[in-house]
């Protein structure tokens, strides 16, 4: 009798950690365009919880360009663009043409999370996010909220996530993952140190909040975890170039797609002459350097063939210019005006964004060094107990039962 009794609690003991992993679940939020160095910027009670209860990373550094699409797409794969194949917001791929802000996960090269998640038995949601309004290869997200609309505002999803925890055990994903608004918007109209970015961060603020007191009455912490990350920061611009204009003056026709601190030239001529010629007018532009695509900086992870035949990166305060750019952009060009821009070198101290961490399985009041926009999916995985995507190459940040 005192055997069998050892055996069951033997295996009680065993099982219990699988029951625990069983009902782990993470919340990823994208704050789109938020910088590294803002959430110290007014008050922000919400952010300041996460902070102090939880932790967070000095910065996150996104991968190249660092740009909306580009950055989603790796932080969801856990890869850089090299390999996820989302070069940017727009760009030309030689067989299926102009991609230009598609959220068709065909286009995505590289298993995104929720797509690792489902084939490993945890269901995930999703309320916008690149590349999700599709299945990926077969596999979708369990729940899903598409088209994407930039009018729903951040209370409608926070509405949303809860009431997707609240689903019967059977249907809850375990997985979910979101974007807000962030403070782009307000960020390139006024750059980042303005009193419409701060108003933006406080209304981000009072949402994050309304999440935060959801989960409590929820009693959600001991199997929850939320992170908070963003897709890259920003920097004041006030000269923008055209890439088209020193092209035509040196008689190289081609296409330009442009990004911010980005431009891939596609050259009607893709010979060797033409793409040399075409490398050394952009680099003769103020603030510009060029390369031929085989000659790209190997740490960039930007050698693909949807790439352009040249790609040419600006330096801050300089930006490119698309020739029928925004009004925006083209009056502020005029003007000198400076507004808020990125896509830049992802090494650039203002490109970095954010990472903050809470519950479940994090180190509580961490400060944890800088990360990479690579680690996130890994951290997300390690904490659901499944394997991460399966092009990944980040490293788990943190992992429960791992932790001093």
């Amino acid at each position: 009798m005192r055997r069998t009794l050892a055996c069951l609690a033997a295996v009680t003991l065993w099982l219990a950690p699988a029951r625990a992993a069983d009902l782990a679940s993470v919340i990823v939020l994208s704050l789109d365009g938020v910088r590294h160095d803002l959430l110290t910027q007014g008050s922000l009670p919400s952010f300041a919880r996460v902070v102090q209860q939880g932790a967070r990373a000095q910065r996150l550094i996104p991968p190249f360009p660092s740009n909306t699409f580009p950055s989603h797409a790796t932080l969801a794969t856990g890869t850089h663009p090299d390999r996820h194949g989302i070069l940017g917001n727009r760009f030309i791929d030689p067989e299926r043409g102009l991609f230009d802000y598609a959220n068709d996960a065909s286009w995505l090269e590289a298993e995104p999370l929720w797509a690792a998640a489902e084939r490993q038995g945890v269901r995930s949601a999703v309320f916008f996010w690149v590349g999700s309004e599709t299945d990926w290869r077969g596999r979708g997200a369990s729940l899903r909220r598409s088209p994407f609309d930039s009018s729903i505002p951040e209370a409608e999803k926070v509405d949303q996530i809860l009431a997707w925890l609240d689903l019967p055990a059977a249907e809850r994903p375990r997985l979910v993952m979101a974007w807000w608004h962030g403070v782009d918007r307000a960020a390139h109209r006024h750059t980042t140190r303005s009193r419409e970015v701060t108003r933006a961060l406080r209304a981000q603020d009072e949402q994050l909040g309304r999440l935060l007191a959801g989960l409590d009455a929820r009693d959600a912490w001991p199997h929850t975890t939320l992170l908070l990350v963003s897709d890259h920061g920003m920097t004041p611009s006030r000269r923008r170039v055209l890439p088209q204009t020193a092209l035509a003056e040196a008689g190289i026709a081609a296409q330009v797609v442009t990004g911010g601190g980005v431009a891939h030239i596609y050259l009607d001529d893709p010979s060797v002459a033409a793409v040399t010629a075409a490398a050394a007018a952009l680099a003769r532009l103020p603030g510009v350097d060029a390369w031929p695509r085989a000659e790209i900086p190997a740490r960039l992870r930007a050698r693909h063939p949807r790439a352009g035949d040249v790609l040419a990166m600006a330096q801050p305060p300089v930006s490119f210019l698309q020739r029928r750019g925004k009004p925006l952009e083209r009056v502020a060009s005029w003007l000198g005006h400076r507004i808020g821009m990125h896509g830049y070198d992802p090494q650039h101290a203002d490109m970095a964004g954010v990472f903050l961490a809470l519950g479940r399985g994090v180190p509580a009041g961490r400060a944890l060094p800088a990360a990479h926009a690579i680690d996130v999916a890994p951290t997300v995985a390690a904490l659901l107990g499944i394997d991460p995507p399966a092009a990944a190459e980040g490293r788990a940040l943190f992992e429960p039962g791992a932790l001093p």
